[in-house]
Formats: C-alpha cells, structure tokens, sequence
C-alpha cells in the first residue's frame, strides 16, 4: 500500500462541447453581369491570394467606350485649361470658365463609369483563401447571381457551439481551446475562444459561443462536427490519485489514515477529472494523508504502517506497508 498527504496543486476546469466548424471569411463567388465567360483563371481547389483575376468575361464595347470616354476627357481637360488662361487675362468671362470645369468633370465621371464597367469584366477573389469547386465554363452565358465557385479563408477557422447557462460565469474571450476531428484521428487543434453571444437560448437554455481555431495544413474544413475542450482559468484545488478512489453504489470513498494510524472511510464529493487525477470538492482537507493504492486490502479500523509515502497525493507514490 502506499500513502500520500492531501495537498492543494495547480487545476484547470474543462469544459467539453461538440461545435460546427466554418471559415473565417466565406463567399459564393458570382456574377453581376449577365456576360459571356471569355476565360476561366482557376481551378477547383485552387488555393489564390487577394485581388487574384478568377474570370474574365467579354468586354464587349466596354473597351472601346473606355477609350471614348478617355478622349473626350482630354479634350474637355485641354479646353478647361485654355479657358483658365483667357480667364486670368480677363478675356472670358469667369462663367464659362465654370461651365467648362462642369464639363470636364462630366467626363472625368463618366471614365470612372467605363473603367468600373470593365472591371466588373473581370472577377477577382475578395480575400486569400481555397477556392471550391468550378462550375462555369469558357463560353459560358452567366447571368447575375449565377455560381462561380466558392471561395473559404482556411488558416483559421470559427467553430460555433453551445454551452449550458449554468457554465456562463466560467466563460471569458481568450480561454484556450483544443479541437478535435474524427477525420483526423489523434491530431489537436489549437485556438482561442473569441465570442459569447450576447442572449441565452430559452429553448435549449444555452449560450452560443464561437472559437477561432489554427489550420495551417487546410485540414479542417467547413460543416466538419469537432469536439471542442475549453480550458477555464488555473486554479488550486485539493486533488487526489484516481486510483485511490472507491466507488459503493453511488458513494465515492476514500481511505484516510487516522490520527491512530487506522484506515478511516470517508465519503467524498468528486470534481472533474485529468490524466488519472481527481478533485475532492467535499470529505478531504489539506493535510490529510489518504491511502493511494492496495485499498483493496483495507478495511475500516486496520491498522496502517507507513514506510515510505509519496509527499503529496499529486505526486508519483512510493511504497508502504500494511498490516
């Protein structure tokens, strides 16, 4: 048998969800023309960068209304100029010096108009991310609203789920938080609890609660179900060797060695649980000494001599012997 003293140690709460992941920034990419597909710049899970050309559609007359509009800038900017200097010599009046600035600045607006219209030509990715999969075609005759592909931001992703109210207190933005993936056996995903909904659920008495979560290799993937670990704030707690732990009916026990050195059985309340340790939230104090393993041997009133015993139940036990 082997004995330890019950001692305060360093605790971390976890709180355990299952969650949805999604991409931090997601669109469908389509059109707002109704154009012919003059040429597709991509691929079906390509990765791209922002700003990056995905299609083009035909110009049309686009181009060439651009270079009207262009000339008849210059030519209105040439005329302003002139009239500016007959203006400075008194020779026009300052009226038409102002009808003419009016007009070039009409023809300014309408380059902007042409050069916006051309660029809407060409459709280009919002924002650095994975592109799904192609659904035009060169040749293609798209009409506003029609799907190009989609387009996910996956370095980091958001995964949504709920945690029961009576947990809210214990939530705070920055908590550390592991996921997990069934398709990704034995691989953890790291992160950081970003949001908490500002309303409680009154049918599930829930609150949603959203994590950003680190996906450098792309493998997670929007819709993925994950199982979430949220680690609260450390705290010290009275914590014990699961093995020393008996459990009778639905009574948790424990054997402490009494100030005559005899097995005592208390009863305990159990907090949570981690790698083979255990919180005593009730029936133990610091200080106590308890027997760590053999327990099966015991019985109220034996009497227990120590040898050597482990300087706290946290720690790894040594040996000791019992009557």
């Amino acid at each position: 048998m082997t004995t330890a003293e019950v001692a305060t140690a360093p605790w971390i709460d976890r709180l355990e969800a299952v969650g949805t992941a999604r991409a931090s920034e997601s669109i469908a990419i389509t059109s707002k023309l109704a154009e012919r597909v003059e040429r597709v710049r991509f691929e079906s899970g390509q990765r791209v960068e922002a700003g990056q050309v995905l299609v083009e559609l035909d110009v049309g007359g686009d181009v060439a209304d651009l270079d009207a509009a262009r000339t008849a800038y210059r030519e209105a900017q040439r005329q302003y100029e002139r009239q500016r200097q007959l203006a400075e010599q008194r020779l026009i009046p300052t009226s038409q010096l102002d009808a003419q600035r009016a007009t070039r600045d009409a023809a300014q607006a309408r380059v902007q108009q042409a050069l916006a219209r051309v660029a809407d030509r060409a459709i280009i990715a919002p924002f650095a991310g994975v592109l799904g999969l192609r659904e035009v075609s060169p040749g293609q005759l798209l009409q506003p609203g029609t799907a190009i592909t989609t387009l996910d931001a996956l370095d980091t992703m958001q995964v949504d789920f709920a945690v029961p109210e009576v947990h809210l207190a214990r939530l705070a933005e920055g908590l550390a938080v592991e996921a997990r993936s069934d398709a990704w056996s034995g691989q953890v995903f790291r992160g950081r609890l970003i949001s908490i909904d500002s309303r409680v659920d009154v049918a599930t008495r829930s609150v949603a609660v959203r994590a950003a979560v680190e996906n450098p290799e792309g493998r997670l993937l929007p819709g993925m179900l994950l199982t979430l670990k949220v680690f609260e704030q450390e705290r010290l707690a009275l914590v014990v060797p699961e093995i020393a732990v008996l459990q009778i009916g639905t009574q948790s026990y424990v054997y402490r060695v009494d100030a005559e050195r005899r097995a005592e059985l208390v009863p305990v309340r159990l907090g949570s649980r981690e790698l083979g340790r255990v919180e005593v939230v009730e029936g133990l104090t610091a200080g106590d000494r308890i027997v760590i393993d053999g327990t099966v041997k015991l019985r109220p009133g034996l009497a227990i001599r120590e040898s050597e015993t482990a300087p706290s139940a946290g720690s790894a036990p040594t040996p000791a012997a019992g009557d």
